[in-house]
């Protein structure tokens, strides 16, 4: 492979300052406050996005005043990105402990043992896998390359961080007046239904009466944060989720309502139907959701079979453990890879005490530690090569993580261990897992960042290692608090890849499975294979989430395609086109950060209530009474079109 990335920004013969003690502490701090946006926003919207973007224009504008160098720069933002990955895979598997029963709360060391092991043992796995995938594969990664060029144009002094921060600032503020735990003068959505009239249909010759049912309608979410995430995602995800939306909500919860006479025969149109529609949503349409996310899940690996198989296959075979690190340029030196696998071993042994702890058994942990060992490494291998053609933020490691539970579950229920020990060691496997392939994958993408950029892949590596094990001790602190303020698992924190690992660990180990409707969403996700659907796996999430929130995040990609219209018609150059562009995306990473962590400090001062009188008193007096105005919601819609869809372009036409 020979291409401008060949040869790094910054040269291998040169000796400037790197692993740095101003680095690191800004990249922990960084993955912390990272992490704890990005579990908000994953669980309130089922998707992740990269901290890639953000992490280094934070990185630029906070050590250029202490002459920072790129290369620190480079390790603050490797740093600083775990924190998304970790929380990514944490939020898809640790609050299915709580939703099966085999928590009664979230706790503490468990989910931080959890985080730490997958942690380690992911970033382990991936220097394995580094120079084959990073430097020989021939590999487009799309969002490292887009990283590296807005570094390279800070070192201009176009940071872009004016962007960043101001969207921060901007949908705070917004959050703070929304937010139930704030000062609520904003209503964001509102909902209603359309009630039917009664219907006589005949059925085995028997005439029927039916109450008629009706139609659910709800506004989009007047959230910057989803808007964001719609945004960065493009027009045709957010149409493809909400596809999913409008399946469900105004399909299915309809349908099942009609054909349930008795649920809606003496029900207030405007006001208990809402109540059932959602109830009908809740109990019914998701697991049918499931079964579509099962059967799309395997859909999506083995449509990705064989680039996935021969990437794998060379990449073990290329593994070069004679590797003589003093001929080697400091651009390719590694951790030396004797002590990687003794750092793998131990993480195995740490792994089964681990699991003995929530089995019980000595078999199953045994068994279990394999199944983490083998489908870890396979999945971090998956993971790094998936980024390397599609980006971190496309990365389905939700996918890969069911994949290994359904692996454990079976395993688990061959072995006779059906009770809740059981159900707790499949969602432990799927945890350490699901965190493992997250961090492969940002650590791959940070790797060819810094490979572009020309740091040291070893000191990344030490980078990340930090990096993990601090956001992983503070990161559960901040999952206990969302869950206590917003209740993990409901409407407003729905946490659908939690709920998915949730429903199949207990269904297949503890017997719980509604299997007539998760064989139903099954069949409809064949269909959805059979006509060729794009991303049946998107489909199913958005049949899974509030209509509010995948409309949201479609309202953003409507902007984005307005923007992208605008970038058309005004006919920029690829220059120009993409300076535009990178605007639009570090404003939507601002409102993303922005609001998720208003939310975050919003439900520490909640719980603060109980311990500080003053704050109780203090909301007291400055919230007022009722649930806000949804005028002052509406306000947010020409205002997200105006800040993403022109202010981006403003003095970049030609």
């Amino acid at each position: 492979m020979s291409d401008r990335n060949d040869v790094p920004y910054v040269p291998a013969d040169t000796n400037m300052a790197e692993l740095t003690f101003k680095a690191i502490l800004l990249g922990v701090v960084m993955a912390i406050v990272l992490g704890a946006a990005n579990a908000y926003v994953g669980m309130k919207a089922g998707l992740t996005v990269a901290a890639a973007f953000p992490a280094a224009v934070v990185a630029m504008a906070v050590l250029r005043p202490f002459r920072g160098t790129i290369l620190e720069e480079n390790i603050a933002r490797t740093t600083a990105s775990v924190g998304e990955s970790l929380m990514a895979g944490a939020i898809f598997t640790i609050p299915a402990f709580v939703i099966t029963g085999a928590w009664d709360t979230l706790r503490y060391w468990e989910s931080t043992a959890i985080m730490l092991v997958g942690g380690v043992v992911g970033v382990l796995f991936v220097i394995v896998l580094r120079r084959t995938l990073v430097v020989e594969a021939d590999l487009p990664f799309p969002e490292s390359v887009a990283a590296a060029e807005i570094v390279k144009a800070g070192q201009g002094g176009q940071t872009g961080a004016k962007f960043v921060f101001g969207g921060i600032v901007l949908a705070a503020v917004w959050e703070l007046f929304k937010n139930t735990n704030g000062i609520l003068l904003i209503k964001e959505k509102t909902a209603g239904a359309i009630a039917f009239g009664r219907s006589s249909i005949s059925v085995m010759g028997e005439k029927a009466e039916y109450a008629g049912g009706g139609l659910y309608l709800q506004t989009p979410a007047a959230s910057p944060m989803l808007m964001g995430v719609g945004y960065i995602v493009g027009f045709r995800v957010s149409a493809i989720l909400f596809s999913g939306a409008v399946m469900g909500w105004l399909f299915l919860v309809p349908l099942a309502v009609f054909l349930n006479p008795g649920l809606s025969a003496s029900l207030a149109p405007a006001t208990d139907l809402v109540a059932l529609s959602e109830d009908v949503w809740f109990n019914q349409i998701r697991p049918l959701a499931v079964g579509t996310m099962i059967v799309a899940a395997f859909w999506t690996l083995w449509g990705l079979r064989g680039p996935l198989v021969s990437g794998i296959r060379k990449a073990l075979a290329e593994i070069n453990l004679g590797e003589a690190a003093g001929r080697t340029p400091r651009t390719e030196i590694d951790l030396p890879f004797k002590h990687v696998l003794i750092g793998i071993g131990g993480m195995g042994l740490a792994t089964f005490f681990l699991y003995l702890y929530f089995t019980g058994s000595v078999l199953g942990a045994v068994i279990l530690t394999a199944v983490m060992l083998i489908l870890g490494f396979l999945f971090s291998a998956v993971a790094g090569y998936l980024v390397g053609l599609i980006g971190n933020s496309n990365n389905p490691i939700s996918g890969l993580t069911l994949t290994a539970l359904l692996f454990a579950a079976v395993l688990m229920v061959a072995i006779g261990l059906t009770d809740m020990s059981g159900v707790a060691g499949v969602l432990a496997v799927a945890g350490v897992v699901c965190c493992a392939a997250g961090i492969a994958g940002d650590m791959m993408q940070d790797l060819k960042v810094g490979h572009i950029l020309g740091g040291t892949p070893w000191r990344m590596e030490v980078g990340e290692i930090i990096g993990v094990i601090g956001a992983a001790v503070v990161l559960a602190v901040a999952l206990n608090v969302m869950d206590a303020a917003y209740t993990i698992g409901s409407a407003e924190l729905p946490a659908p890849q939690a709920g998915l690992m949730a429903l199949i660990a207990n269904g297949i180990v503890g017997g719980e499975m509604a299997w007539p409707l998760v064989i139903a969403g099954m069949f409809f996700a064949v269909g959805l294979i059979l006509v060729s659907a794009p991303a049946p796996m998107l489909i199913a999430v958005g049949m899974y989430l509030p209509f509010y929130s995948t409309a949201a995040i479609f309202v953003g990609g409507l902007i984005r395609a307005l923007f992208e219209w605008r970038v058309r018609r005004a006919g920029l150059g690829e220059e120009r086109r993409q300076k535009a562009e990178n605007k639009g995306i570090l404003l939507s990473s601002g409102f993303i950060a922005g609001e998720s962590l208003m939310a975050v400090a919003l439900a520490f001062l909640f719980l603060g209530q109980d311990f500080i009188p003053t704050l109780a008193r203090w909301k007291a007096a400055v919230t007022p009474t009722g649930s806000g105005s949804l005028v002052l919601g509406l306000l947010a819609y020409p205002a997200i079109v105006a800040l993403l869809a022109w202010l981006p372009l403003k003095n970049e036409s030609e």
